[in-house]
């Protein structure tokens, strides 16, 4: 027997449509459901148990007493935990955009002196170099947060 797209009226499309949205979002809602049992740390491992058997046993009683009875804090859940994953992710940011840290005075001057025993820098350069280091009037490793690189352009003359 060959069926055709007549067989199948538009109507009956849209429910198996509403019906296959409906059963994804019950879905949805149910992992999200044993997500927050699992989240919750006010519950204790019985009371998680006991949660966690009601919605597996009892699925949609145990979801929408679920719902009602704690439903409003589930709200509150997330966003804590939303808000921790954003403060983990921010320091994160912080540690990784600082770089290395500075190298002492001791390791950049013998680093100076490498280069200019290799000849890589004249006798000159590394005398003001020594005094840069000296003084600790260096340039910072990297700019600060929000400030816009300066271009390694040097001054065009006239202007």
């Amino acid at each position: 027997m060959m069926y055709l797209a007549y067989d199948y009226p538009l109507l009956n499309v849209f429910w198996t449509m509403l019906w296959f949205f409906l059963w994804v979002l019950w879905f949805i809602l149910l992992f999200r459901i044993i997500t927050d049992i699992f989240r919750d740390k006010d519950m204790n491992g019985w009371a998680k148990g006991g949660w966690l058997a009601f919605v597996i046993l009892l699925p949609f009683l145990g979801v929408l007493v679920y719902v009602i009875a704690r439903g409003k804090n589930m709200g509150h859940r997330e966003i804590s935990q939303a808000r921790a994953q954003q403060r983990e992710f921010d320091a994160y940011i912080r540690e990784t955009a600082a770089g290395a840290p500075r190298p002492s005075n001791a390791e950049e001057l013998t680093r100076l002196s490498e280069l200019r025993s290799r000849g890589h820098i004249t006798e000159e350069e590394f005398s003001r170099a020594k005094a840069l280091v000296l003084t600790d009037d260096r340039p910072a490793a990297s700019p600060a947060p929000g400030t816009p690189p300066t271009p390694d352009v040097p001054p065009t003359p006239g202007r």
